[in-house]
């Protein structure tokens, strides 16, 4: 059975260096999963209003299909405070015109590396971004709600949800709301190998004896947990010590892996 993938379209379609571009669902999935934040871009509704983009907690997940993995569709799940701009905007899309629902456009992206090259011009990074485009809707049957926070809770921090206090009380379920984004739409771009210089640059001997040009390798890596002031467990639970490490571990491996992957194009 071959990968799911995001059709291409002139929706998604990488233009700029398209050999680059991918649109499996795995691969898409992977570069949200890993990434804390996502931005979150939406039209406020008004012709005066500026475009808005907010950073937000974005999680992947099914809630009709629990079992699905990163290499089938899912669904964005994304909370916020009930009154927040984004919240107020997408309730009022959804009773002005149920037909038309609001859409917006979601980007993650994880830098692997900066890549120092001979030029300012061919300077680069190695990177992979993910943009996704979609349609809301808001999440208000009791079960779904809950499926989505424990979903947010444990994509920041496996584990997290079960060893905490749940379900959340009245009021913190009054107060959190949470938007469905059904993925319509979306792509990959990924940069990888080492700097790519212009052959004319390549035959500077004195350029190449006096610039120093590679990659410096880039990843996420967390520091030890430091308890709360009003903590009372005395050892660090082995699932985050687990998460600590694993996500450490993982992230320096692929940026010094992707340094000698080249992939399509200059830059």
């Amino acid at each position: 059975m071959s990968d799911l993938s995001y059709p291409k379209s002139k929706i998604n379609k990488v233009n700029r260096l398209g050999d680059r571009g991918v649109y499996d669902c795995k691969t898409v999935h992977e570069i949200i999963t890993g990434s804390q934040v996502v931005h979150v871009s939406f039209n406020p509704g008004s012709l005066e209003d500026y475009p808005v983009i907010l950073p937000m907690i974005g999680k992947l997940g099914s809630f009709e299909n629990p079992s699905a993995d990163l290499s089938e569709p899912l669904d964005l799940y994304l909370h916020g405070y009930v009154s927040s701009r984004i919240m107020n905007v997408a309730r009022q899309s959804a009773k002005d015109e149920p037909q038309k629902p609001m859409k917006v456009c979601v980007c993650a992206t994880k830098v692997d590396g900066l890549v120092l090259s001979l030029t300012p011009n061919s300077h680069s990074m190695n990177y992979r971004s993910a943009v996704v485009f979609g349609t809301v809707e808001l999440v208000t049957e009791l079960e779904e709600k809950l499926y989505a926070m424990r979903l947010i809770t444990n994509g920041v921090l496996p584990g997290r949800y079960e060893n905490t206090r749940v379900p959340p009380d009245g009021a913190e379920m009054q107060s959190t709301q949470i938007l469905r984004v059904t993925i319509d739409h979306a792509s990959a771009k990924i940069r990888t190998g080492e700097p790519g210089d212009y052959e004319k640059d390549l035959k500077r001997e004195e350029l190449l004896d006096k610039t120093w040009t590679g990659i410096i390798p880039l990843y996420q890596a967390f520091g030890e947990p430091q308890p709360s002031s009003y903590n009372r467990v005395k050892e660090v639970p082995e699932y985050i010590n687990k998460y600590v490490k694993e996500t450490g571990d993982v992230e320096k491996e692929y940026a010094e892996t992707a340094i000698t992957k080249q992939s399509a194009g200059k830059a």
